[in-house]
């Protein structure tokens, strides 16, 4: 992975910034940010992937599980 120098000096200046702030307002601006930047990989599957995974979901809860033993000797040639 090839990083930018100027994105790690830029990194490094906020770290030292933030290590200084005593105001609380805005560190909850920053976490508030923080948050909204964050992305929820539910929202950037498709449809189709969020019913099989909740299938799976229901399935467990009902307890219709295979053990791992049994899923290995189904895929062991995969892995």
């Amino acid at each position: 992975m090839n990083v930018n120098p100027n994105i790690l000096n830029q990194k490094l200046e906020l770290i030292q910034w933030l290590s200084t702030i005593e105001d609380s307002s805005i560190i909850e601006k920053i976490m508030d940010l923080r948050k909204k930047e964050s992305k929820d990989w539910w929202n950037s599957i498709s449809e189709n992937e969020k019913e099989f995974i909740e299938l799976g979901l229901k399935d467990a809860e009902s307890g219709k599980l295979n053990p791992h033993s049994t899923a290995r000797k189904l895929y062991e040639k995969w892995l």
